[in-house]
């Protein structure tokens, strides 16, 4: 299988042209040559057989050969507003929702948020989605928003026509296995607070805006494993509910 590339420009074009990290890992790692061909996708969904056609130390100039539109997203719109953790495990977090197939991350800080991104931290995940997408062949670019506070998340219209989630240790909680059983879905936003948990007050709100609360389980999950098994649990109930649509 040719190697995969990134591309900051549209595949619609004839030509593009490979810069920065993907130039570097084009030249200097795989050590590819003019004439050879490659995968290369921009993040909209297409993904395009290419050949190298001229290189300079720092850019790769491409033909589009051959344009595919190649769906791997899930049939659901996921999107996950999670109290980012510390340190490495962001990089990690980011990583595992690209490949479970999450559309859009939503840094949300919380009353017991223990990490703030700023807007460098969320250039360096916006890279980390492109290398994921890159490894696991995802030809859409998994989305990071900028951070927003929990208020403004269940308060928001953008979530009114989705299913909305709350993973919470309070109050009474639906099994999650009930929530991917449910049929007709097609966007859903969950909410997951920091190691501490959401407060009362936070849980509250959230049932004021109309977010149903969910239980993963009776052990305490670190974030980035709750969001991973969210994101999981939530693709494959919407992955069986369209192969069982698609016999009917």
């Amino acid at each position: 299988m040719p190697s995969r590339f990134y591309t900051a420009d549209s595949i619609q074009n004839n030509h593009v042209s490979l810069i920065d990290e993907q130039a570097h890992h084009l030249l200097n790692v795989l050590r590819i040559k003019t004439g050879q061909e490659i995968t290369v996708f921009d993040g909209s969904g297409v993904e395009a057989t290419a050949r190298v056609e001229s290189m300079t130390k720092r850019d790769v100039q491409l033909e589009i050969l051959e344009r595919r539109a190649v769906d791997r997203e899930l049939p659901a719109e996921l999107t996950l507003a999670v109290a980012i953790p510390k340190g490495d495990r962001q990089k990690v977090l980011v990583e595992k929702l690209v490949e479970v197939g999450v559309a859009c991350l939503i840094p949300i800080m919380t009353e017991r948020s223990v990490a703030h991104p700023n807007e460098k931290a969320l250039g360096r995940l916006r890279k980390s989605v492109i290398e994921a997408s890159k490894q696991c062949e995802r030809n859409r670019l998994m989305r990071i928003d900028a951070p927003c506070s929990f208020a403004e998340l269940v308060a928001s219209e953008r979530f009114e026509q989705s299913s909305r989630l709350i993973c919470t240790t309070h109050a009474a909680k639906t099994p999650i296995a009930q929530i991917v059983s449910e049929p007709g879905v097609r966007s859903i936003v969950v909410a997951i607070g920091p190691e501490g948990g959401f407060t009362r007050m936070e849980n509250e709100l959230a049932a004021a805006n109309g977010f149903q609360a969910i239980q993963l389980g009776h052990r305490i999950l670190r974030v980035e494993t709750a969001a991973i098994v969210v994101a999981t649990l939530l693709g494959i109930g919407a992955q069986t509910e369209l192969a069982e649509l698609r016999k009917e």
